[in-house]
């Protein structure tokens, strides 16, 4: 996920075909039939997910979004909570929606939401973990798992008391323990805060719930400065999700932005030493292929979302 007020001109807030199916019966914009793929099985101790911000340029429904994914062979899938709430106000049943992801074999492991959970300002701060209950509540009725808990509400200039976010997260983690989904401290490499991965990690253990976890991405660990070999010290139960991608080596990384990460393998991320240490922690992991290329919505979204797969499943046996 990258930052609440963005570095680029293609971030996730400004950039918001098709498929059969439940697309057509919604009678949604249509695309080429495709045949349906397997869901690709757990690879080299990894698992594929699609996060829909790889295909959000298409301006498609959450419906069409979970059609994609799962007919480009993926196995899970990243939703954006606003979708979620999109979907429920236009009359859709959670439920239903539900069962459609449990017939294509379709699990939410993640999603994407900006809860304001950070703010040193205590009313903003209570609003935002409202806010975080009912993203969690509407994420649990379509069998979500976990969700990003960015530092979105962050000051912009300014570097927080990490034992209070530590704090401010605990509490997170337990409106989510009531629900049943996971919030996982998400790094953004461009924040003043929880930008690098130490501090994710920091935040997670100081913050002394059994629940707590990071959610780190190729791209972010970049930006933010950190060196890929702090993912060697972590293990499964703090790392479950990892956002990835590969960046080029131009831009350099003071002016890299959200919409200049490109495919697994197409730029010049270590992504073998990446994966390497991915592979030590000894449970799956899953991969949430998270782009936000403008290049890529230029064609057609399922031919986008299965070469993401492809490269996915290449990075995950390098």
């Amino acid at each position: 996920m990258h930052q609440g007020q963005p570095d680029t001109s293609t971030s996730r807030r400004e950039l918001l075909a098709g498929v059969t199916g439940l697309g057509l019966a919604l009678g949604l914009k249509s695309f080429p039939a495709h045949a349906q793929e397997k869901p690709a099985a757990p690879q080299g101790g990894f698992r594929f997910c699609l996060n829909t911000s790889t295909i959000r340029g298409f301006n498609l429904s959450l419906e069409q979004e979970v059609e994609i994914a799962a007919q480009a062979g993926f196995s899970a899938i990243e939703p954006w909570i606003e979708k979620i709430h999109s979907h429920a106000q236009k009359g859709g049943n959670p439920a239903d929606l539900k069962k459609r992801l449990d017939d294509l074999g379709l699990t939410v492991e993640s999603a994407i939401g900006f809860a304001n959970w950070i703010s040193e300002d205590e009313t903003e701060r209570n609003k935002g973990l409202e806010q975080a209950r009912r993203d969690m509540e509407a994420l649990a009725k379509i069998g979500g798992k976990r969700i990003a808990a960015p530092p979105a509400g962050a000051p912009g200039n300014e570097r927080l008391d990490l034992m209070k976010v530590a704090e401010r997260y605990r509490k997170l983690l337990d409106i989510g323990l009531e629900i049943g989904v996971i919030p996982q401290v998400e790094i953004w490499g461009a924040s003043k805060n929880l930008s690098r991965l130490g501090e994710a990690v920091f935040v997670a253990v100081e913050s002394g719930h059994p629940k707590a976890c990071i959610l780190p991405d190729v791209y972010h660990i970049y930006k933010g400065g950190s060196d890929f070999s702090g993912l060697a010290l972590l293990n499964a139960d703090c790392v479950q999700v990892f956002h990835f991608n590969d960046y080029p080596a131009d831009p350099p990384r003071e002016k890299i932005g959200d919409g200049d990460r490109v495919f697994p393998g197409d730029g010049v991320a270590p992504l073998k030493d990446i994966t390497r240490m991915l592979k030590q922690y000894g449970k799956p992991i899953v991969l949430s292929l998270e782009l936000f290329n403008p290049v890529y919505w230029k064609g057609d979204p399922l031919e986008v979302a299965r070469k993401g797969l492809s490269k996915l499943q290449t990075a995950a046996t390098i």
